[in-house]
């Protein structure tokens, strides 16, 4: 209720499951992440691991600072060892959104395996390969539509 957190929950076509799934919190501001932390931007960059998590949870931001606004739910989707990052609900419309924070070469697994259990959904690599950072950050994500 303080604006800080939402959860998100799983994504299933089955609107019960969804309320039953253990949320993913996301920050509304990636500031909460890494006001106590002792690492400088750059040492942020050159971790992998962290510019990764730091990268998806700015992204998860903007699509939920943007949710209250345009009226859309956002969820995340994990069955057994598959996971893609973010399912974005508006009215009948689904969007599967895949973040990379580094060049990927390979196919995108993950995001395949969704494609072809849940039809008519659009989707989007968000990063160097797909659609660059600095694009998805200067536009609502219901264009993405």
């Amino acid at each position: 209720q303080a604006g800080m957190l939402k959860g998100l929950f799983k994504y299933s076509a089955q609107k019960v499951r969804q309320r039953a799934s253990t949320p993913k919190f996301q920050v509304y501001n990636n500031s909460l992440i890494t006001a106590q932390e002792n690492y400088t931007f750059k040492d942020a960059q050159l971790n992998p691991g962290l510019w990764g998590r730091l990268i998806e949870s700015a992204v998860g931001a903007h699509l939920i600072n943007f949710s209250r606004e345009q009226n859309y739910e956002i969820y995340y989707y994990r069955e057994r060892n598959m996971e893609v990052d973010f399912i974005v609900e508006s009215g009948e419309k689904l969007l599967a959104l895949e973040v990379k924070s580094g060049r990927t070469r390979e196919k995108i697994p993950n995001l395949n395996q969704f494609l072809s259990k849940f039809k008519n959904v659009k989707s989007f690599l968000i990063g160097k390969d797909g659609l660059p950072l600095n694009d998805f950050f200067s536009i609502n994500p219901i264009e993405l539509f």
